[in-house]
């Protein structure tokens, strides 16, 4: 099973590259940068400091849009990343999420992701495309080697959509069997419909390993609290009650998820640990060996809290020996 961290862009530029090469040096295979309009730094010039700072590491948005970025600018993007990098660029794009709202922007709808993907595609092999947002355009840099694109998803349409074109999914679905089941079903209906085999599926384990449980618990509430609001049947199949995902729902207005602490309060402890990395170095083991046997590809940590390279270097180290 592969592995990857995903980061934001909140470090000072020097800390954040010499966190990339401690990543790139306890055998990371991917590295993650969101991009969360006024969130974080941005997300292109910090992947290109990674790709200076290493030498292995593939690199990728997690994820991008079609929303505030233009295709066609994702499209030099990330090739040009691909040629800074020497083919290690990965493509991350999804719908959008709640910081759009701050934009006036809402979330991308399933086709216009859709279209989006190809255009990025057709751009990269030189052709000439003319759809909803480009008129005959044309990108005179394609890339040195194919670009993977995965596609971010929770909802069943874009599980489906990604099934059906993506190299690859981020799956966000929380850690527990029934649902990443449930979302590995319409990612391989997807895909059936395609006839192809199911893509690269990678699940984001949000949250931190600390020993010190309560501590752990609070970082992981965050996270858990971004489900009732965005992809609330998850909570279903973790057997979170309706009048918790209506409170939740109610009293968090939007942003990121690091904004929810207020929502946050209201989860239980059972449902924040199903959800989110929120426990010591067993549990991590636990969700790691589980996530393996129901057919993940990778698991790819974003660390969440005081110390979040404490968190990459624990689940590191577990992973070595899972």
């Amino acid at each position: 099973m592969k592995t990857g961290v995903t980061l934001q862009g909140v470090d000072h530029p020097d800390e954040f590259e010499k966190m990339a090469t401690e990543i790139e040096g306890l055998g990371y295979d991917n590295l993650w940068l969101t991009d969360s309009s006024l969130h974080s730094r941005y997300c292109w010039a910090y992947l290109t400091l990674a790709a200076r700072a290493t030498s292995r590491l593939t690199l990728g948005t997690a994820v991008t849009n079609p929303v505030t970025r233009h295709p066609a600018l994702t499209a030099v993007a990330a090739a040009t990343l691909a040629e800074i990098s020497s083919g290690r660029a990965i493509l991350g794009i999804g719908a959008g999420d709640r910081p759009l709202l701050s934009l006036r922007h809402a979330p991308a709808r399933v086709g216009a992701l859709e279209s989006a993907i190809a255009s990025i595609r057709g751009l990269w092999t030189g052709e000439h495309v003319t759809d909803e947002v480009l008129d005959g355009a044309h990108y005179r840099f394609p890339p040195p080697l194919d670009i993977p694109v995965y596609v971010s998803a929770s909802g069943p349409k874009t599980l489906e959509l990604a099934g059906r074109v993506a190299d690859g999914v981020i799956l966000l679905a929380g850690l527990h069997p029934d649902g990443v089941g449930y979302a590995l079903e319409h990612i391989d209906r997807g895909a059936r419909a395609a006839g192809r085999g199911r893509p690269h599926v990678t699940v984001f384990a949000y949250g931190a390993i600390d020993e010190d449980e309560e501590s752990a618990i609070e970082t992981g509430r965050t996270i858990a609290a971004w489900f009732p609001q965005t992809a609330p049947v998850y909570c279903r199949l973790a057997g979170l009650d309706q009048a918790i995902i209506d409170q939740v729902r109610a009293s968090y207005s939007g942003g990121e998820f690091q904004e929810a602490a207020r929502a946050a309060a209201a989860l239980p402890v059972d449902f924040v640990k199903r959800m989110a990395l929120a426990g010591g170095r067993a549990e991590a083991a636990a969700h790691l060996a589980t996530l393996r046997e129901i057919g993940v590809d990778s698991v790819t940590v974003f660390p969440l809290g005081a110390d979040r390279m404490a968190t990459v270097r624990a689940f590191a180290e577990i992973a070595a020996t899972a």
